[in-house]
């Protein structure tokens, strides 16, 4: 039968294993380092992994497959959770997607500047949606010159936020749906944008608003000059 069903892009996939790790089913694995739809017949077609695939890899198509068989999935999972307890080879994830908080110990630390950095992965594109560290977070959603645009950008703007980085000019890629999910999904506090003072970073401040809109989350906007001065804030 002609049904919808999910489409893997090989030449996009990166292998991090997010995906696989999204459907319920057990219908995509790792094989060769890249996402693979095991059989037609484990997808049920809702797409449970397309919201986590940070480089956009995965889509929806009606072609000929196999009817989603509840049964086939049910045996495939007991097999696979059988195997996984039995097996104690660690779960494929892409290190650079791998998520972790970061302890700072201020007394350790050497007598230089140090990061405030407290979370991993930064990028938008590969940051989960499910990652624990939103939870009650102030947020601060950064073009990623702006670092290097101004000097004190770990005290003045990392410290105490969890941080997300991207580019919507070199990206290609709209962030507004992503950061919704994570604003609707956990109890953000604030949420703090830092740009450039150039007109593409509207880009990254355009996607936030679209992503709080109907959220009663408060919002700081920070514009950086080339020469590392805040010029607005509002």
């Amino acid at each position: 039968m002609v049904r919808r069903i999910i489409q893997i892009d090989e030449k996009k996939c990166t292998g991090c294993g997010l995906c696989a790790n999204a459907c319920h089913e057990g219908a995509i694995g790792i094989v060769d380092g890249k996402a693979k739809l095991l059989r037609d017949d484990y997808c049920d077609g809702l797409g449970d992994c397309l919201p986590s695939c940070p480089v956009d890899a995965i889509s929806f198509v009606e072609r000929e497959a196999a009817d989603y068989d509840e049964a086939a999935v049910k045996k495939h999972l007991a097999e696979k959770n059988a195997h996984a307890c039995s097996s104690s080879a660690p779960k494929f994830v892409c290190p650079g997607s791998l998520s972790k908080t970061i302890e700072r110990n201020s007394a350790a630390e050497a007598p230089t500047v140090s990061s405030e950095l407290s979370q991993w992965p930064v990028q938008i594109k590969l940051v989960p949606i499910n990652a624990p560290y939103f939870s009650n977070a102030d947020i601060l959603i950064a073009a990623d010159c702006t670092a290097f645009a101004y000097g004190s950008f770990h005290r003045d703007f990392i410290k105490g936020r969890v941080t997300l980085i991207g580019c919507p000019k070199l990206d290609g890629a709209d962030y507004a749906e992503k950061l919704a999910q994570i604003f609707r999904a956990y109890s953000v506090k604030s949420v703090t944008v830092a740009r450039m003072e150039v007109p593409c970073c509207g880009g990254i401040e355009n996607a936030v608003k679209q992503a709080l809109a109907g959220l009663d989350i408060p919002l700081e906007v920070a514009v950086i000059s080339a020469d590392g001065k805040i010029v607005n804030r509002y």
